[in-house]
């Protein structure tokens, strides 16, 4: 039976994801780190739980090594709103976790799965139905860290032998685990708004179109690609997926649709403004397709359904 290594088990997708794999592999086999404590939530209670500084090579070593584990996920990082604010700590967490991951795994022979994301791309770069393989001059810290990561991922693999494997992960958004800085955020925080308040005022501009997808097809999308057969993957480490494109008013008539009383307004932050003008308004995704049969269940109608009744039943305000 596979045993993995999770950091960043707290945040938005580790939260979740630790949740998916033990009960795919059993409580015992899948261990979270984070650098927070968490000796009284699910994550801690449902099975191992260390607590990690990913920039500590040392620690991150010996809890691979103390679990002999076969699978190294490592999602801790800084995102790219937050990352603008300090860009030399973001430099140092996100790339020094990331080289900590690959020797870990280097070390102890196992998988490596890592998120790249669509801030790898840049203003430059195809802005529709981007392609797998083109230009990347991203202008944000997020961004250039995960255009080295992905070298870096390729470098081990080829240099080392490590079984590297990544997505170009767009926004997320889930109804379980708050955002955590990410430009795409106000496409989480709009749900919310909508459950509680019936209005939500958006920092990103109306028609400004950037890929979504929904926490359960990225779950399935990790774990997809951690299973894949390595003979059919070319790209392993940056594969494009998507899920959906809208810009905030697309979003907003699917919400008024089932909320016909919500209201959208604008108060656009120049700074995630920025950020999403740089990044695509659709990804080709027919590579992850083709090398390991990517295929999303949840489109904006079915999501936001699905979104709605989730947060609803959570506040006791599910309708009938």
């Amino acid at each position: 039976m596979k045993t993995i290594l999770v950091t960043g088990a707290l945040g938005q997708i580790g939260s979740e994801l630790v949740t998916r794999l033990r009960s795919l592999y059993g409580d015992g086999h899948v261990v979270g780190t984070d650098i927070r404590s968490d000796a009284g939530g699910p994550t801690a209670q449902g099975g191992p739980f260390e607590t990690l500084d990913v920039t500590d090579g040392e620690r991150f070593f010996e809890i691979g090594q103390k679990y002999h584990v076969d699978a190294v996920i490592h999602l801790a990082a800084v995102l790219s709103a937050r990352a603008e604010t300090t860009p030399q700590f973001a430099w140092h967490l996100n790339m020094t976790g990331l080289v900590n991951a690959l020797e870990t795994a280097r070390q102890l022979q196992c998988q490596l799965f890592t998120p790249s994301s669509i801030a790898a791309f840049g203003p430059s770069t195809p802005s529709d139905a981007t392609p797998q393989d083109t230009i990347q001059r991203p202008n944000t810290i997020y961004g250039v860290t995960k255009v080295a990561g992905e070298l870096l991922c390729d470098y081990y693999h080829h240099r080392f032998g490590v079984d590297t494997r990544g997505v170009r992960f767009p926004g997320l958004i889930s109804y379980v685990t708050p955002p955590g800085g990410g430009t795409t955020d106000y496409a989480v925080e709009i749900y919310y708004h909508a459950v509680q308040e019936k209005k939500y005022t958006s920092y990103i501009a109306a028609g400004t179109k950037m890929d979504m997808m929904y926490m359960p097809d990225a779950l399935d999308a990790i774990v997809q690609l951690m299973e894949a057969d390595p003979a059919k993957l070319v790209h392993r480490n940056a594969f494009n997926i998507s899920a959906m494109s809208f810009a905030p008013e697309d979003v907003g008539a699917a919400i008024r649709a089932r909320i016909p009383e919500f209201t959208l307004t604008y108060d656009v932050d120049p700074v995630r403004q920025r950020i999403a003008d740089s990044w695509p308004n659709s990804i080709d995704s027919s590579c992850a397709v083709a090398e390991w049969d990517f295929r999303p269940r949840y489109d904006l109608e079915s999501m936001t359904t699905d979104m709605l009744e989730k947060l609803a039943g959570r506040r006791g305000l599910l309708r009938s």
